[in-house]
């Protein structure tokens, strides 16, 4: 089972990476993914890829934790959770980095494509590990019911 999460949780990584170069690359986000490291002081004379390459560390172990959490999460439809969180943590995302004020004009300076991106991430991430706990469990069951005499 570990070995899964850490699969999906790289494949969410690499992929939700690659996405934030090519929102950034064609403008459809007014911020570096990579802007954390000036603001924050840290890796700021290093090279670039070693700064998206701690970009991605972080991001798969953001979707490795959250892997664990949806896992056990089956009493709502995992459609619902992954399009309510990954919208909340893209809003969240952005509105530290922009450092909007708590009003209604400032839901128009968000990125729609951001939050599309994060939530098609988050759906992977929450549907794979739905999928792999239900299929865990079947495998411990048994091919014939528990009254039949063999």
């Amino acid at each position: 089972m570990i070995y899964l999460a850490v699969t999906t949780s790289v494949f969410a990584a690499l992929f939700l990476t690659l996405s934030l170069k090519l929102l950034s690359l064609f403008h459809f986000i007014k911020w570096s993914p990579v802007g954390y490291t000036k603001e924050w002081g840290i890796l700021v004379h290093n090279h670039w890829s070693i700064k998206w390459l701690f970009l991605i560390i972080m991001i798969f172990l953001i979707t490795l934790i959250l892997y664990f959490i949806m896992q056990y999460v089956a009493l709502v439809p995992h459609f619902f959770t992954s399009l309510v969180i990954g919208a909340v943590l893209a809003l969240i995302v952005e509105w530290v980095i922009f450092d909007l004020p708590a009003e209604l004009s400032s839901f128009k300076k968000l990125s729609i494509p951001f939050m599309v991106v994060v939530i098609i991430t988050a759906r992977f991430v929450f549907e794979t590990a739905a999928y792999h706990y239900r299929a865990h469990g079947e495998r411990n069951k048994l091919p014939y019911k528990d009254s039949v005499i063999k």
